[in-house]
């Protein structure tokens, strides 16, 4: 997977300004997209291989709809930027890397040793996801 990246408000972006997905269509050459909660990220794997960003929107820390967003891209084979934006907590930067994103732009900038501390604090995982780590289960009996 690739290095994380932190993005905060105010720095540059990495493709062209993230459109709707209910725009996306309409515009044949915009290469980012942002998902809302409410989005189906299904109806963006037709289009992948032209997306460089796809920007998942977590509106409030509690909405989990864009772990399963990350996941159903990274498992149909998109290998663009993923971010997290929005309400992102040091809390959760682990388990969204695990479901596939790989870059996070949080309202609240963290520090970044807390989030190295996150992504460190477990040895081991049980699930298999789009991070290649091997479960416990396997590492043991495998």
């Amino acid at each position: 997977m690739a290095e994380v990246q932190f993005r905060f408000r105010g720095d540059e972006p990495v493709a062209d300004p993230a459109v709707t997905v209910d725009s996306f269509g309409e515009q044949s050459n915009a290469s980012a997209v942002r998902l809302e909660p409410g989005d189906d990220a299904r109806d963006l794997l037709p289009h992948l291989d032209r997306l460089q960003l796809i920007e998942v929107n977590f509106p409030v820390f509690g909405d989990g709809r864009g772990y399963s967003a990350a996941r159903i891209l990274r498992e149909a084979g998109y290998d663009g930027e993923l971010r997290a934006v929005g309400e992102v907590l040091v809390d959760q930067i682990a388990f969204m890397r695990r479901c596939g994103f790989d870059a996070f732009a949080p309202e609240v900038p963290l520090d970044p040793a807390d989030a190295e501390a996150a992504f460190a604090r477990y040895d081991h995982v049980y699930q298999p996801t789009t991070d290649g780590r091997a479960p416990i289960w396997n590492l043991r009996h495998g």
